[in-house]
């Protein structure tokens, strides 16, 4: 009996823990396994044809006239502060609401970074925000980097009609919003970052993409992912500057390449969620959607803002309770002003403040089906 009883516990919790539903999480299907095992089964696993082709159909996504692939959002990010050749004494600005790398980057150059608030309601750098900022600045400000968070999209217009005149130099963190009306084509900037993890849109496992219509800060760029190496005759190279090894490898770039055949679809199925999480939230007075709902964007992700008191649960044991009813969730992002390396505080900026310490990022992926989705909603009424 005793045996029955552990077989009968150990069957509930494999159960529940197979039901459970993450915030985000990879697509992957017999296409994109037939791609990869296509390059396992070739002759190069790097620097071989599957690269330039996942980068060729990035471009006729995003309407862009170069696209780089690289190894991770992050290095992403920094190929492109070193393409402006950003270094001491410069100055960027980001948005404090968004993921430690827009941040980092710069830093890895020997930058500063001036932190910009946000909109209270959205998370997003608005044409306000980022005038404080520069003022705040007081001068010498290299780049910014707009953030288009969650697949919301910055006002690209308005920042390129700021900073143009000033000739301050534009990249967009589209790490969250590939698929986007406009998204990556670089008509209000420099460059547009991309990170394909596997809570992404599309998914390469790890890989990002910068995409850009320069063709002389692309050269750059390829130049740098692979060492600063620029090959002559036979054997030789020369390194004339510093350069890492943030190359993506052509099985990354096969999946990228599959899964960017697929993105009409993936982005549909979101717009399906969201809209029917807008729908649900209707009757639900404690929480708000923070995403006004748009067919022009690409959702990665579908956070609410809470009202905690209303549910008398601090946002910790709201996710740990719905983490035992098998949902995952989760917040984006801490204000990056706040961690210890950048030593700010969280009552710097209202608009952050008010955005963070209600912000919960409910699940939202291509293989989440009405059924789940249903009983979602289901265990968020009962609050």
């Amino acid at each position: 009996m005793a045996i029955y009883w552990i077989w009968s516990i150990k069957l509930r919790m494999q159960h529940k823990l197979n039901d459970f539903v993450s915030y985000g999480r990879q697509f992957i299907d017999d296409d994109d396994i037939e791609e990869v095992i296509n390059v396992l089964k070739s002759d190069l696993l790097t620097c071989g044809p599957y690269v330039e082709k996942f980068e060729g159909r990035l471009c006729n996504v995003t309407g862009a006239k170069e696209a780089i692939a690289c190894n991770n959002g992050t290095a992403a990010l920094h190929l492109a502060m070193m393409a402006l050749g950003v270094g001491e004494g410069d100055k960027i600005i980001v948005p404090t609401i968004t993921f430690l790398a827009s941040a980092n980057a710069a830093r890895y150059c020997g930058a500063e970074v001036v932190f910009a608030d946000v909109d209270p309601h959205t998370g997003l750098l608005t044409l306000e925000t980022l005038k404080e900022a520069y003022e705040r600045a007081g001068g010498n400000v290299r780049a910014i980097v707009a953030v288009h968070l969650c697949g919301q999209l910055v006002d690209m217009k308005a920042v390129s009609e700021f900073c143009k005149p000033k000739d301050i130099k534009i990249v967009e963190d589209a790490c969250h919003a590939i698929g986007g009306k406009g998204v990556g084509d670089c008509q209000y900037s420099d460059m547009a970052t991309f990170s394909f993890h596997p809570v992404k849109t599309i998914t390469m496992g790890e890989g990002g993409a910068i995409t850009t219509n320069n063709p002389e800060m692309a050269e750059t760029m390829r130049v740098v992912r692979n060492h600063g190496m620029v090959r002559g005759t036979h054997w030789h190279y020369s390194m004339d500057d510093l350069g890492y090894n943030y190359r993506a490898c052509d099985i990354q770039c096969a999946l990228g390449y599959s899964q960017l055949n697929k993105l009409d679809r993936f982005i549909e199925r979101r717009l399906e969620i969201a809209k029917a999480y807008d729908e649900f939230f209707k009757e639900i007075s404690w929480a708000t959607p923070v995403v006004n709902i748009s067919d022009d964007i690409g959702y990665h992700l579908y956070p609410i803002l809470i009202d905690f008191e209303a549910i008398q649960m601090t946002r910790e044991e709201l996710m740990d309770d719905l983490k035992l009813k098998g949902i995952g969730t989760q917040v984006h992002y801490i204000p990056v002003h706040t961690q210890l390396y950048y030593g700010g505080n969280i009552d710097d900026f209202s608009g952050a403040k008010y955005y963070y310490e209600r912000v919960m990022s409910l699940p939202i992926f291509y293989g989440l089906t009405d059924e789940r989705l249903k009983e979602i909603m289901q265990v968020i009424r009962d609050y």
